[in-house]
């Protein structure tokens, strides 16, 4: 292929693949906790650092994931402390980041509102060597975390109250997705910017649920439209120059689409098959139901 002769593309495609991994691995625990928008509210806190390393002349990606991993903490704070005053509070942690990243990229000699953009919306010919070093790094945390902690993961995105029973450290648990979900953040900023990433976080999980209603099987299945939906996206912002963000997203949401308008013909045929294999002489009310999809809930 022609874009692989090009070093910004192949740094690109590489990042386009961490970040369609990690944003759906780190996306269904959120998904679970009913805290999906999570992530634009970290994107909205990033700004800040991204300024603040244009205006210290350091690593705007590793300034950015200190910074997103202060806020994702604070935020958890909020929801355990504040209360009836918390929405107050969250609000003003996301518009304040909003406007500390404006200012301080706005105050450093070599930021401009161009290079804001491009951490807003994602750009291809901006990842450098640094920031895929960075992303690498990075993103090998979010796959430890995610699937080395999975069951337990699991367990407090369910029930916190039935983990806290059975002895699980929920608020260590609780800070340690909301540093994932921060850092998954800044792997994704290069690629699809802060603006949109919480949309990678989220549709994808959404649109695995309905094909799969355990978690094994909709983790992979997340994975699977994340990296495809990236690398999609990514080689047609190159082909067609259209902004690679938007596109990545655009290409999600379509997979959602296409699988919910696939879901529903798979739920009757599943339904009929049940039917069928019900014994004659038992009525409807006695039978064992094979799963748990009537709860919504996504199950282990």
């Amino acid at each position: 292929m022609e874009l692989l002769n090009y070093a910004f593309m192949q740094r690109a495609l590489l990042a386009a693949v961490l970040v369609g991994i990690t944003a759906p691995a780190v996306g269904i625990y959120l998904v679970q906790r009913r805290q999906a928008l999570m992530g634009d509210g970290i994107g909205h806190v990033a700004m800040t650092g991204v300024g603040l390393g244009f205006l210290l002349s350091w690593s705007p990606v590793w300034m950015a994931t200190l910074v997103s991993v202060l806020g994702a903490v604070l935020m958890e704070l909020i929801r355990w402390y504040g209360r009836t005053r918390g929405d107050i509070a969250l609000a003003m942690l996301f518009y304040g980041g909003m406007a500390g990243g404006v200012m301080f990229i706005n105050l450093a000699p070599t930021g401009s509102n161009a290079n804001l953009t491009s951490y807003l919306f994602g750009s291809l010919s901006t990842v450098s060597e640094s920031d895929v070093t960075a992303i690498i790094l990075l993103a090998a945390f979010v796959v430890l975390v995610t699937l080395g902690l999975r069951r337990q993961l699991f367990a407090v995105s369910q029930d916190e109250e039935f983990a806290r029973v059975t002895g699980l450290p929920v608020r260590a648990l609780n800070l340690l997705t909301a540093v994932t979900a921060a850092v998954t953040v800044t792997v994704a900023m290069r690629v699809v910017g802060l603006l949109l990433v919480s949309a990678l976080m989220v549709v994808p999980v959404a649109a695995a649920q309905q094909l799969s209603r355990s978690f094994a099987a909709t983790f992979a299945i997340a994975v699977a439209i994340g990296v495809t939906v990236t690398i999609g996206g990514t080689v047609t912002s190159y082909y067609q120059d259209v902004p690679p963000g938007a596109t990545i997203v655009l290409l999600t949401i379509g997979a959602f689409i296409a699988l919910t308008a696939l879901a529903a013909p798979l739920a009757r045929r599943r339904a009929r098959a049940l039917a069928a294999a019900q014994p004659a002489g038992d009525p409807a009310e006695c039978a064992i139901p094979a799963s748990r999809e009537s709860d919504g809930k996504v199950g282990v």
